[in-house]
């Protein structure tokens, strides 16, 4: 019971600061899980799967006809096929060599918070199909062992030339992509177990509450110290992983 009342205020936590600072949901929930020993990382990930779409979905209403279609469908493309390799090496290490797993999740969490810290370089032009597929297969990778494709996508999207409100909708079609397949691929995997399912359905009210929040209430200090906070919180988490 206190392992599902942890994971619920670390769901709500995630939901608001991303729904405020537009990321790091999945990252704070697979940290926390790994570091508290809360459940299995092949467990929080699907879970956060079904969370993540659900913010999703939240988030992107209204705004479909901002997402940037070519670069979406090449993110889309290289990411398919990674996130079911992504998916497969998940359950591989998890069998075989656990202490292995986390420290590649303790490696990524500390280097992917501190790519959400530095300002991506704007490219001259919109890239091209080979570099927009390889960026979502490196995202669709993560995304598969970790649920959490955000800080590789993230750095490739915002280095594009485009407005702001189109690589946020952008992103979000694309992480809604990563977790749907992901989903699929869990599920026809025989891996969607009944745990999953009770743990997403007593989490979804925190993701609501978590997202409304954020939304209505934003906290008083400014985006950039959030994100320092943040970046601070993950580093640690990974750090306390890794040792």
């Amino acid at each position: 019971m206190l392992s599902v009342a942890v994971l619920v205020l670390v769901v709500f936590v995630g939901s608001y600061v991303q729904a405020v600072a537009g990321f790091a949901m999945g990252l704070l929930i697979i940290a926390s899980a790994a570091s508290f020993g809360l459940y299995d990382l092949k467990t929080v990930a699907a879970v956060v799967s079904f969370l993540s779409l659900v913010n999703i979905g939240l988030s992107l209403h209204g705004h479909y006809h901002l997402v940037h279609g070519r670069t979406l469908t090449w993110l889309v493309v290289g990411q398919i096929p990674a996130i079911v390799l992504g998916v497969w090496l998940l359950g591989y290490l998890s069998a075989s060599a656990s202490r292995v797993l986390e420290w590649i999740l303790g490696v990524f969490l500390i280097a992917g918070s501190a790519s959400m810290m530095l300002r991506p370089r704007l490219m001259a032009a919109v890239s091209g199909p080979v570099s927009t597929c390889a960026a979502g297969a490196a995202g669709g990778l993560l995304g598969g062992l970790f649920a959490a494709s955000g800080p590789v996508i993230g750095w490739f999207c915002y280095r594009q030339p485009l407005p702001i409100p189109e690589i946020r909708a952008t992103l979000l079609g694309c992480f809604a992509a990563t977790t749907f397949t992901r989903i699929v691929t869990v599920t026809a995997a025989g891996d969607l177990t009944p745990a999953i399912v009770e743990l997403t359905a007593v989490s979804l009210p925190a993701v609501l509450l978590g997202t409304w929040l954020g939304r209505r209430f934003p906290p008083a200090v400014e985006e950039p110290t959030l994100r320092r906070l943040a970046f601070l919180l993950l580093t640690l988490l990974g750090a306390w992983i890794l040792i």
